[in-house]
């Protein structure tokens, strides 16, 4: 029975004479996708050393005490040095950026051996990177299976501005809101993101960008002239974060630590749909900026857009918003509100919206609705935009008009979807991306 699997390069050359000769054909040098006969002796036995090794436990994602656990427990370092090499792997993975245990240079020989043999630090596979004309940047990450799952595509964009770099980044692989405006919400949920996978889009994009020590920013990339390349980050790509709650907990928690990647908690922003259990749990545990995607100002209407509204309505999501740990004038809510025409863009809707926010600190971010294949929505006319920003700007909120970024790569607000749930490389051609500017502190 003929299976088809894909063969590196390397693999090849190790394995190139039963390879060769269970294709009948000459060895070839160069990656490529081939089709072998898995009932062949040779070849079965040519793959079975790979497929007997133990895959390897990640470190990045796990916290200090977990860290500590696995390192003991693998054997590899004795209790009484723990966190002295938790402290030394922190500093290289966090500080430094590597992601190969061979860069590490104060540590034995012999024990980044055993480090590599056990663990991985490496970064995921970027499939695709998009570079818009205004220097918005789109990646297609795939992550390896977890268990008996198959390989999963995320998407992760940037966002650069005058003086501060935004990553929006993605916490579950598809949506479960079905948000009608939003192209996320028409792709299924697959999974949600681990810690590990959440933090490698923000290293990722960190090495793509040279901003780790000693790394090179691409020739003509548009970044911030000064300081870091990426300022901020947004829990506003694929998925809806407070139902991956632990795992985004974790993650932020390691990207706002002092002595690693250093993120202050104030340029850091979770976005929700209106998961109210959840809200508190945010303020109180992970004590970053929050953001609603609010985009209506009546039940009857969010319940249509956001339906995630028929479980949590307006009234609890308000005195959830109220009540977040640490609300004042200085660390507002950001309510999202997409500019939909005819639907929730009327005067009659800006005076509801002012009375509906009443008593908290917020902005609200205007969102021009960016069209996506197969959508209903259009975006309102620009003097409606305004018109609309100009009524909640007289009654005391910043009201900012967001400027679409990266349309030409489908990377603009709404749009983001992967392909991961079909896992055809001929279906994963049609990208889109989703991405907030202008969230967190300056």
């Amino acid at each position: 029975m003929l299976f088809g699997h894909a063969v590196t390069a390397a693999f090849l050359r190790a394995k190139g004479s039963a390879f060769d000769k269970a294709r009948n054909r000459p060895h070839i040098g160069a990656a490529m996708t081939v089709t072998l006969d898995l009932s062949t002796p040779a070849v079965r036995s040519a793959l079975a050393p790979r497929a007997a090794q133990p895959p390897r436990m990640p470190l990045i994602g796990l916290s200090r005490a977990e860290m500590a656990e696995s390192l003991v427990s693998a054997g590899i370092v004795p209790e009484r040095q723990a966190k002295m090499r938790v402290q030394q792997l922190w500093h290289w993975l966090y500080v430094r950026g590597v992601s190969d245990f061979a860069h590490i240079f104060n540590i034995s020989k012999e024990l980044r051996a055993e480090l590599d043999r056990r663990f991985t630090i490496a970064r995921p596979e970027i499939v695709e990177e998009q570079v818009s004309n205004d220097g918005t940047r789109k990646w297609l990450f795939r992550f390896p299976p977890r268990g008996a799952g198959r390989p999963v595509e995320i998407e992760t964009v940037y966002i650069p501005e005058e003086g501060r770099g935004t990553l929006c980044i993605s916490s579950q692989v598809g949506c479960t809101l079905t948000c009608s405006f939003c192209h996320t919400g028409t792709q299924k949920l697959v999974r949600n993101l681990t810690a590990e996978e959440i933090l490698a889009q923000l290293m990722t994009a960190r090495d793509r960008l040279g901003d780790f020590p000693d790394r090179d920013t691409p020739h003509g990339a548009i970044v911030p002239a000064e300081g870091r390349k990426i300022t901020n980050i947004v829990m506003m790509g694929m998925g809806e974060p407070l139902y991956n709650f632990e795992e985004v907990k974790k993650a932020l928690l390691i990207a706002s630590d002092g002595d690693g990647l250093s993120l202050s908690k104030r340029r850091i922003t979770l976005s929700t749909s209106g998961v109210v259990p959840g809200i508190a749990r945010t303020g109180e545990e992970i004590g970053v900026m929050l953001a609603i995607s609010l985009h209506a100002v009546r039940d009857d209407l969010r319940d249509m857009l956001v339906p995630i509204n028929k479980k949590y309505p307006l009234k609890d999501l308000m005195d959830a918003c109220r009540n977040y740990p640490g609300l004042s004038n200085a660390r507002r809510i950001t309510f999202e509100y997409v500019m939909l025409k005819d639907v929730n863009d009327s005067l009659e809707d800006a005076r509801e919206l002012v009375r509906l926010l009443r008593g908290i600190p917020a902005k609200i971010n205007l969102i021009p609705f960016n069209p996506w294949p197969g959508t209903n929505y259009q975006c309102s006319d620009w003097e409606t935009i305004e018109r609309f920003a100009d009524y909640i700007n007289e009654a005391g909120y910043a009201s900012p008009i967001r400027t679409p970024r990266g349309r030409d790569i489908l990377a603009a607000c709404g749009q983001l979807k992967s392909e991961s749930e079909r896992m055809k490389k001929t279906e994963r051609l049609a990208l889109e991306a989703m991405m907030i500017a202008g969230h967190g502190e300056e």
